[in-house]
């Protein structure tokens, strides 16, 4: 089978990564920057805007491409499954309509009400900005978190009394103009669940959780993900039992909603929760895998990606089995300096030729002369350590990260007993555990 993977990111590598060991699969890749890793792994590629959605239909009728699937947001909010289906290729990714679940936050939060779906928080749509402005003012002294109803890269929410004071958020709801989504603040700690749809069946991934923040001690501005882990048992140890239960309800409820709503879900499903006194509430839904969440996964991944595919397209996932690797593992990612504000862009990195760590190139480019690597404007490579133990899968990804050679910095603090401590001390407090 012939698949096309479209995006240039550190998610799509390690996707491709997964594609290339697969024997029955010649993988294909339309980027808009060149990554080296992809690269490495594909037949033939075609740099173009991911929404180049003609371009990239033709592309797949030169090489009689027979599936595609899809890494980021923005083509699916462009409809490229839409136009690919209809030139014949089977998309193991969401339609549009679908993916509004993602494309659009009033859609998604409405769905859920209408459907009386579990987890959703009080919510209010403002088609203008001084509307909601004059709601803020009138709650004064009640804590929300402001969402931009399209998107926004993982960047775009600002909650009030974490990240701006009443006067911040003013500021930000007049920056936005229009199409915004009031929620109420949650309190506890996140966490993602990925599955696996075909349309109706659902096949959960491991638990992961990330960290936005930009520096150490979850401090600074979000960024689209510094880093994230994966424990050996696919749980987290903050997440109950039944709040994981929970969590997978509320996703098979969503994905049966779409369908009745006449947008049966077809891809992965990405579902950002947050552990609350109350059980998991939906921080939001993604039409596609988290970044860097794709990396803890798919490197832990033992099953043929090329018949998850398969499946997936055919609306078999109940009839195939898959598994993932009962390890740790810890991904870090390195950044360029002054990310995410100013960062400092075409300066040249070397990574360590030797190191436990896999690498998953991001938005860096090979030098075709010297072939090392130019960082970009985003996020540049990251590490994924996987071993028996979380503490051995960070040393393994935390020395590999220190090794680099370059204007680049990474967290060093993702994966440690430290914030595993106060997640766990965290959710015990809210539920009143005195354990």
């Amino acid at each position: 089978m012939k698949i096309l993977l479209v995006g240039s990111g550190g998610r799509e590598h390690a996707i491709a990564r997964a594609f290339s060991k697969s024997q029955k699969v010649e993988l294909f890749s339309v980027m808009a920057t060149p990554n080296p890793g992809i690269i490495d792994c594909a037949s033939s590629y075609l740099i173009t805007k991911e929404v180049n959605c003609d371009e990239i239909s033709e592309f797949c009728k030169k090489h009689e491409i027979t599936h595609a699937f899809i890494g980021p947001e923005t083509p699916l909010e462009a409809g490229i499954c839409d136009v690919l289906i209809d030139g014949g290729v089977k998309c193991a990714s969401p339609s549009r309509a679908a993916a509004r679940i993602e494309t659009d936050k009033a859609f998604c939060r409405d769905l859920m009400r209408t459907h009386g779906i579990s987890g959703c928080p009080a919510y209010q749509f403002f088609a203008d900005a001084k509307d909601a402005v004059h709601f803020l003012k009138s709650h004064a002294g009640v804590e929300y978190a402001i969402k931009p109803v399209g998107l926004t890269g993982g960047k775009g929410v600002r909650i009030i009394g974490e990240h701006v004071d009443l006067t911040g958020a003013e500021e930000y709801i007049r920056e936005l103009g229009h199409n915004i989504v009031l929620e109420e603040r949650l309190f506890g700690e996140e966490f993602t669940l990925q599955a696996f749809v075909d349309g109706k069946t659902l096949i959960p991934m491991p638990l992961v959780q990330d960290h936005k923040r930009a520096f150490e001690g979850d401090t600074g501005p979000n960024t689209g993900g510094m880093g994230s882990y994966s424990m050996s048992d696919h749980g987290l140890p903050f997440v109950s039992e039944d709040d994981y239960n929970k969590a997978l309800s509320i996703m098979k409820s969503v994905v049966s909603a779409l369908a009745d709503e006449g947008s049966p879900y077809i891809g992965v499903l990405y579902g950002q929760f947050m552990s609350t006194a109350t059980g998991p509430m939906v921080v939001e839904f993604n039409a596609r895998f988290g970044d860097p969440e794709a990396m803890n996964v798919m490197t832990l991944l033992e099953s043929d990606a090329g018949d998850l595919i398969e499946a997936m397209t055919e609306g078999t996932l109940d009839r195939i089995s898959i598994s993932f690797a009962k390890q740790a593992t810890v991904c870090i990612y390195l950044v360029p300096a002054g990310y995410p504000g100013n960062p400092q862009v075409d300066s040249e990195i070397v990574v360590p030729d030797n190191h436990d760590a896999l690498l998953y190139y991001a938005n860096v480019r090979r030098d075709h002369q010297s072939r090392r690597l130019i960082t970009g404007h985003s996020r540049s490579l990251a590490f994924v350590g996987v071993a028996n133990t979380l503490e051995e899968a960070r040393e393994a990804a935390t020395l590999a990260a220190s090794e680099v050679i370059g204007a680049v910095r990474f967290r060093a603090d993702i994966g440690t007993t430290e914030v595993l401590e106060r997640r766990i001390a965290h959710m015990k407090d809210i539920r009143g555990d005195p354990t």
